[in-house]
């Protein structure tokens, strides 16, 4: 794994910024741009994987990096189960949204990935290096 220095420089964060701008745009459209409830809660969950991905980071330990990046996963899961439940209120055409779920799978996954190397590192106090 590369150096990083700043938070932008984690895959998972730009994974993260790239499904939430598509939740922005999605979420601004039909019966989503109107329905504040689902369209706040919608950008909500996916503001809340960037926003503790990049918490976690600056926070400067692996421990509660570890523990930050996993509120990020849960939030990416909470995103997920909204989706599903806008999608069968028909809030959205089902291609929109199953589109959105494979987006939601990539950050998840690097998250999971950062989780396993942060806590299989050798490196303790190498601020991710």
């Amino acid at each position: 794994m590369g150096k990083i220095e700043r938070f932008e420089d984690i895959e998972a964060w730009r994974k993260a910024r790239e499904l939430t701008r598509n939740i922005y745009q999605i979420t601004s459209q039909g019966a989503l741009a109107v329905d504040f409830v689902w369209r706040d809660q919608l950008r909500r969950s996916a503001i809340s994987i960037m926003a503790n991905i990049a918490e976690g980071f600056e926070r400067e330990g692996d421990k509660e990096f570890r523990q930050f990046l996993s509120l990020a996963k849960g939030s990416v899961g909470e995103l997920k189960a909204q989706i599903y439940a806008a999608m069968d209120a028909g809030l959205s055409g089902q291609d929109q949204f199953h589109h959105l779920l494979d987006l939601a799978d990539e950050p998840s996954r690097l998250i999971a990935g950062f989780m396993r190397y942060l806590k299989e590192s050798t490196h303790k106090g190498s601020k991710y290096k």
